[in-house]
């Protein structure tokens, strides 16, 4: 799974430890998120996707 959080992130001006902290994570989290080391929960994506004011499909690219 691919996702544009740090596209996102550039856009709104925010560090990686500022968006963990809005979303209630650790930096590394949204480090491994970005290099898709990591899948989140649905609910993280929710939150995340929330911070940025767009869908989740958005953010999140699904590949079979």
């Amino acid at each position: 799974m691919k996702n544009r959080i740090k596209e996102f992130r550039a856009k709104y001006n925010l560090t990686q430890e500022d968006l963990g902290k809005k979303v209630g994570v650790r930096r590394e989290t949204i480090v491994f998120l970005e290099k898709g080391k990591y899948n989140p929960s649905l609910k993280l994506a929710y939150d995340i996707a929330k911070v940025f004011e767009i869908k989740v499909d958005e953010l999140f690219i699904f590949e079979e």
